[in-house]
């Protein structure tokens, strides 16, 4: 699939790039072991996240959109000092963070409007992204990042008709402990494509050759903790 990135002239040398999310993995995923002992289970070894094909395929897949500068955190007080040069025709900021007043979120379970060192932030991103015909981006946060100290809130836009305007990111700032930078290229939101088409869901009991396959890949995935990845490497 083709998907087009296009900033304002004379931005591309000043702008992190997106990427593909499986060049954006993050480090404690390299370094995290396979395998621990739990206590729960009697110091019983048991496989980590990083042995879970669905969880690393889930931060593999689609596009992370990156900050678009360094970014200091302290006293709950964000600042940036970064060149991006003024352009004549520009109509958005130069400021790799916006606001959303507290208010915008109010009526939204679990948001609170605002909470002791809770805040809202808008990530700006200086890029369009144009789809092909009937498919649009779905954006939320980092899958499965929870170390970093905001989370973005989801949305799905129509790229293939709103391809000339930027797709902005508003997010709840959670961690009023955080303090240091943030370094240009994190990653604030992610991106999947969603093709556009009616759902037909279909429901019906396993028939009897349908039961003993799923009884087979169950007796195979407690003999052969690969099997998922395998099978999977296998029809791709």
């Amino acid at each position: 699939m083709d998907i087009r990135f296009r900033c304002l002239p004379g931005y591309d040398g000043f702008l992190p790039r997106p990427v593909p999310a499986a060049a954006g993995m993050p480090a404690w995923i390299r370094e995290m072991p396979s395998e621990t002992q739990s206590p729960v289970l009697g110091g019983t070894s048991v496989r980590t996240v990083k042995q879970c094909p669905p969880f690393l395929d889930a931060m593999q897949s689609g596009i992370l959109f990156p900050l678009a500068a360094d970014v200091t955190v302290s006293g709950g007080k964000l600042s940036w000092d970064w060149d991006l040069p003024r352009h004549d025709k520009a109509r958005a900021s130069r400021s790799p963070i916006g606001v959303h007043v507290p208010e915008q979120g109010n009526g939204v379970p679990g948001v609170p409007a605002p909470a002791a060192g809770q805040f809202f932030v808008k990530f700006n991103n200086f890029w369009t992204v144009e789809m092909p015909q009937g498919w649009s981006l779905l954006f939320t946060h980092p899958v499965n990042r929870l170390d970093l100290p905001f989370r973005t809130f989801s949305g799905q836009v129509d790229c293939d008709s709103w391809s000339d305007g930027f797709v902005h990111f508003p997010a709840l700032w959670t961690d009023p402990e955080f303090a240091g930078v943030l370094k240009a290229g994190t990653p604030v939101a992610q991106a999947f494509p969603v093709k556009r088409e009616a759902l037909k869901l279909d429901f019906a009991e396993m028939t009897q050759d349908a039961l003993a396959r799923h009884l087979t890949v169950q007796d195979g995935l407690q003999s052969d903790p690969g099997l998922y990845r395998k099978a999977f490497r296998r029809k791709r």
